[in-house]
């Protein structure tokens, strides 16, 4: 049945989607109307809040682009390379295939959001590679899955590593809430691990047909789409530029001050994988890895392409967030939520909040910084647990990246896929975690 639904859903994605890029264009004219209707603000004021925006994400961007990039680098290394290629040997089968790449993508993104979705992608291309048996398009579209599915207990999920922080912006309301609390709580894992299960299961259930199966192929300019390089050929009569491309020396001096960094980084703040030591790790460890300059700099270059939609998109969804925070339209859908509830259902209606705000304000941190006070708010006025409005913020917030495809944009410039390829698997998906979603914040705070 599943199947069927599945495929329902990408009939209707096929005929009706356009690109990412077009979504977001339609997204960005949505809410210009909503807050000129809801909020009672002027076309040309909506307009200067839509550009006010537009350049907040350029920091995020630049990361983003980073984890693309040096992440496809740092797999791209011949050693890791070797380990991606050996365990895509593994399954045989399309369900196999399907299974190994979701645990995959699942182990990365327990230990780092970004992690999770460059590994997941550049795994299931491998493993796509050997499986001809296994569709392409769903097994990118699974690696994304898992990846979202396992969010709620990743290390680096962001709000409750905000709240886990010395002086927070609201460390005065609520204090200092510990990951036991949040990350490690009994409803972040049953909603992670259950919703995992629940999608390998889907996926498995959602395998086309073998006359259905889309195959990875081979494209002439591979290459230059960023999902296959070629090692740097050595040259015969070296001149003192190519000795000076080519240098162990002065590659593994920077390798060893970045790993000085990386050990005084980590002994001053613990296993705390923030975007930016992430970036930065990744760079020192492909240095290291690929072992000259040159090796790196050809990695780097052949990952680039596949980081086009980013930059093009992120810009748009930073001036949604603009028009979203400059109208008040969260203010209004928050305490819209707020005004209906009781200890009962505030679980429920602010992980619904979050999952609706999600669509217009991508950005975790972004959105816990407008959204969150104003759920701290009401926990305190009903006498619910500060984590409560955390946790449930949190898992609204990750649900609907299914349906968002701000987050898919890296898996589908590394594979070469647009959105309409994989967005009907992410559908089913996103109804299945949302439901064990809804279950998990309205009754695993009654038992626990």
């Amino acid at each position: 049945m599943l199947r069927r639904v599945s495929q329902s859903f990408k009939v209707g994605v096929e005929r009706f989607l356009p690109n990412a890029f077009i979504f977001a264009i339609i997204l960005t004219l949505i809410v210009m109307i909503m807050g000129i209707t809801m909020t009672g603000e002027s076309l040309f004021g909506m307009v200067e809040h839509w550009y006010s925006g537009f350049w907040n994400f350029l920091a995020f961007t630049t990361q983003m682009i980073l984890i693309i990039i040096t992440g496809y680098a740092l797999v791209k290394a011949p050693i890791v390379q070797k380990w991606v290629q050996k365990g895509a040997k593994v399954p045989k089968t399309q369900k196999s295939a399907i299974i190994i790449t979701m645990l995959v993508a699942a182990v990365g993104g327990f230990l780092s959001w970004g992690l999770g979705f460059v590994l997941g992608t550049l795994f299931a291309i491998e493993v796509a590679k050997n499986v001809q048996k296994a569709d392409f398009r769903i097994l990118i579209a699974a690696a994304y899955t898992a990846t979202i599915s396992i969010l709620p207990i990743s290390i680096t999920l962001t709000a409750p590593l905000l709240v886990n922080t010395p002086g927070h912006s609201l460390e005065e309301q609520i204090g200092l809430i510990p990951l036991t609390e949040t990350i490690f709580s009994p409803i972040m894992l049953f909603v992670a691990l259950v919703g995992l299960v629940a999608v390998i299961f889907a996926y498995i259930k959602m395998m086309p047909k073998s006359d259905e199966v889309v195959p990875y192929q081979m494209k002439h300019d591979e290459t230059a789409a960023g999902v296959e390089t070629n090692p740097s050929i050595p040259v015969e009569d070296p001149t003192i530029a190519d000795r000076l491309d080519n240098s162990k020396i002065l590659n593994y001096i920077i390798v060893v001050l970045g790993f000085i960094w990386l050990f005084i980084y980590f002994s001053r703040n613990g296993f705390n994988l923030e975007l930016n030591i992430l970036n930065f790790g990744f760079i020192i460890l492909g240095l290291a890895l690929h072992g000259s300059p040159r090796s790196y700099v050809k990695s780097i270059t052949n990952a680039m392409p596949s980081a086009g939609g980013i930059v093009l998109q992120f810009p748009f969804y930073a001036g949604i967030m603009g028009m979203m925070i400059g109208s008040g339209l969260i203010v209004i859908i928050s305490n819209s939520i707020v005004a209906i509830s009781n200890e009962f259902t505030f679980p429920f209606l602010s992980f619904l909040s979050a999952s609706i705000v999600n669509i217009f304000v991508p950005s975790a941190g972004g959105q816990w910084q407008i959204q969150g006070p104003i759920m701290i708010n009401a926990i305190q006025q009903m006498g619910i647990s500060p984590s409560v409005a955390v946790n449930t913020v949190s898992i609204g917030d990750v649900v609907t990246n299914l349906l968002q495809p701000f987050f898919v944009l890296p898996a589908l410039g590394l594979s070469g896929l647009g959105l309409k390829d994989i967005w009907g698997y992410c559908l089913v998906s996103l109804v299945i975690l949302f439901v064990i979603g809804a279950v998990g914040v309205t009754f695993i705070p009654m038992i626990f």
